[in-house]
């Protein structure tokens, strides 16, 4: 076997992403007409973006917020620095980017109790500050949402191109069709059932990976035997600034960087609409632990993938039955993301390749859904309700709701192709868009906790947080390197310099400009302005009947709160509990000692780690796979108690 692109033809993959992409759109389009005739739910514009803030099940939202927060970048980048670096690499993505998930939670809480009524976060920052603010937290969420999403765009297309062979350009095109399909049909709640699904594909093809490195291969098949290979490779390249030059120590100082790299770039998609959107949707007793649960199933992904095939990689590189053999990987090939696809192919053959290629089309289109119903509800509601038709009902907000879902994909492909050529590797567009969104985060969480907060402190601070950061970042290039390029503004030093202090410097300079210039918010405004759609029209024309005004949905809706704000309290104090643990175990408790130690694994305790590793993959399978089965298992017994009478009834309920 000489290379990867020997097992699949351009056909192969042509035939992947247009047949795995129509037969997800055909599955959601019947989905949708299914929910449609036996539950009433037609979408209207609260259900195309909001779900009618209905979500329920935990595991359907732990598996959307997974989902979510995996790209292609999850899987490739983890994989190739666990490569270059180690088992560092592997622990460091996972515990890096997962910790901000669990911060989140408590800030999409506290926008439910105080904004139950809202469609999007900007909205509430509309109510509450000036245009021109508005316009501001606009910008920086739109930057990250379309940079999240090109880059999806250019992973995948990248590693289709150099495997199957096909043009990179038409997979860019082919990736979004199938999305853009079944999120026409059926808005959010489509993109919560088919996150699952894709979820649910990733999570049995890591563990199929997981067993046969570990168990079952012929060439490694035990911890022992990799420990044995990773020795060998420690002794032909040991790695600078890892204890004795191994990849078995969590004492990396390019991991270590690594890791604060992308704890700095992980908050930009706290930025990023499409978390907020998954929040709006979820029933509010249900928000904590669902991104709690998401948050430890998200670390599953990265943690065991890169322990398993980026490990491999490292240990079977030199030997026979590796695709590059007699070679070594080179730079090129290792800046594309080919670590993965080449270790699963070494491992596996055409069915380890195939299995790659697959995880990757789930990766992408399932954010890419994400981001585009997410891009849909912002455009939708505060650039055209807001500035341009603020009477705008059902059938026109729907309209250009479509509308943006159109045209969303037609600006992601140009600009992916665009980048694509101008040479953007997979790492690049991830650790990067930090520096310049980060410095909106903690604006975002003084809007959400501090009643003193101001327009003038979010305006300014957040525009002068970017210059800051972005000086830090290409001073310190050129302090390093003396020149700026894409490869020296890629070196772990800088990043980890330009993301830190694009989350940092907002905490010293927005509390200064609140001091100068400070606000009295009163929270009930946010309970006053913000209301429903007004969908009464287009829900009738589609024989719903006792449809609710927007008036009296919106009421309901604050009623309901107030009713669980008591509950709500609790799950806040518990999330603040549990982001103060898992912050700590994550980034201090458990890693630190083992870096400072300079410890370097010993076989057996390679094995425990393993052991650990396997255990991680099973919770996350739980959460992810089982337990949304069990929670729709009434849904399910409820629909085959339906009778249905027609188009006139729509539906009667037999109990």
């Amino acid at each position: 076997m000489s290379s990867t692109d020997t097992m699949f033809s351009q056909g192969d993959g042509y035939g992947l992403i247009i047949g795995l992409g129509f037969a997800f759109a055909a599955i959601m389009l019947l989905v949708a007409k299914l929910l449609e005739r036996f539950f009433n739910e037609v979408q209207d514009s609260e259900m195309l973006m909001t779900a009618k803030r209905s979500i329920s099940s935990y595991g359907l939202l732990a598996s959307s917020i997974v989902s979510s927060w995996t790209i292609g970048s999850t899987l490739l980048l983890s994989t190739t620095t666990a490569y270059s670096n180690g088992v560092s690499s592997a622990y460091w993505y996972g515990a890096g980017a997962c910790v901000q998930i669990i911060i989140f939670s408590c800030m999409a809480l506290e926008m439910k109790r105080k904004a139950p009524n809202c469609h999007t976060y900007q909205e509430i920052v509309a109510v509450r500050y000036s245009s021109h603010t508005h316009i501001i937290a606009f910008i920086y969420s739109g930057i990250q949402m379309v940079t999240y999403t090109v880059n999806l765009l250019i992973n995948g297309s990248s590693i289709f191109a150099n495997i199957t062979g096909m043009n990179r350009d038409a997979a860019i095109c082919l990736f979004p069709i199938g999305v853009i399909i079944y999120t026409l049909a059926g808005g959010i709640k489509a993109t919560f059932l088919t996150d699952w699904t894709h979820t649910v594909i990733i999570f049995a093809v890591l563990l199929m990976f997981m067993f046969n490195t570990y168990a079952t291969n012929e060439h490694i098949g035990s911890p022992e035997v990799l420990w044995e290979l990773l020795t060998e490779t420690a002794q032909r390249r040991p790695i600078e600034g890892n204890a004795d030059g191994s990849l078995m120590t969590l004492s990396s100082v390019q991991g270590g960087l690594f890791g604060l790299v992308l704890f700095g770039a992980g908050w930009a998609a706290s930025v990023d609409s499409q978390l907020f959107q998954k929040a709006i949707a979820a029933a509010p007793e249900k928000v904590s632990l669902s991104y709690i649960l998401g948050a430890i199933a998200w670390f599953t992904i990265p943690f065991c993938l890169a322990t398993t095939l980026g490990l491999a990689a490292a240990g079977i590189e030199t030997k026979e039955f590796f695709p590059t053999y007699p070679n070594l990987m080179s730079a090129q090939q290792i800046a594309d993301g080919l670590v993965m696809p080449y270790a699963a192919a070494a491992l596996m053959g055409k069915g380890g390749l195939g299995a790659v290629l697959t995880m990757i089309f789930m990766a992408v289109t399932a954010a890419y859904s994400s981001e585009t119903i997410a891009v849909s509800a912002l455009v939708t509601h505060d650039v055209y309700k807001r500035y341009f038709d603020a009477e705008a009902k059902g059938k026109k907000l729907v309209f250009v709701s479509h509308a943006v879902v159109i045209a969303f994909g037609i600006v992601t492909i140009g600009l992916a192709i665009g980048l694509a050529h101008a040479g953007f590797d997979v790492s690049f567009i991830t650790t990067v868009s930090g520096i310049v969104v980060n410095v909106n985060v903690f604006p975002m969480m003084a809007t959400l906790f501090w009643s003193k907060m101001s327009s003038f402190a979010y305006s300014v601070g957040t525009i002068l947080s970017t210059c800051i950061s972005l000086s830090v970042w290409f001073g310190y290039t050129i302090h390093q390197s003396g020149t700026i390029n894409l490869n020296t503004l890629s070196t772990n030093e800088a990043l980890a310099a330009g993301n830190t202090m694009a989350v940092g410097v907002p905490l010293i300079i927005v509390p200064i400009l609140v001091w100068i210039k400070p606000d009295n918010f009163d929270w009930n405004i946010w309970l006053k302005d913000i209301k429903q759609d007004d969908n009464v029209k287009f829900d009738e024309d589609h024989n719903l009947r006792q449809v609710l005004s927007a008036e009296e949905n919106t009421q309901f809706e604050i009623e309901k709160y107030e009713q669980l704000n008591e509950t709500i309290l609790r799950q806040r104090k518990f999330g603040f509990i549990a982001t103060i643990v898992f912050v700590l175990f994550f980034l201090v408790v458990f890693p630190l000692p083992l870096y400072g130690s300079k410890y370097v694994f010993s076989k057996t305790f390679f094995r425990g780690w393993i052991v650990v590793m396997f255990i991680w993959g099973f919770i996350g399978a739980f959460i992810v796979i089982l337990l949304p089965l069990w929670e729709v298992r009434t849904t399910v017994i409820t629909l085959y108690k339906i009778d249905y009478d027609g188009p006139e009834t729509k539906t009667t309920w037999r109990y």
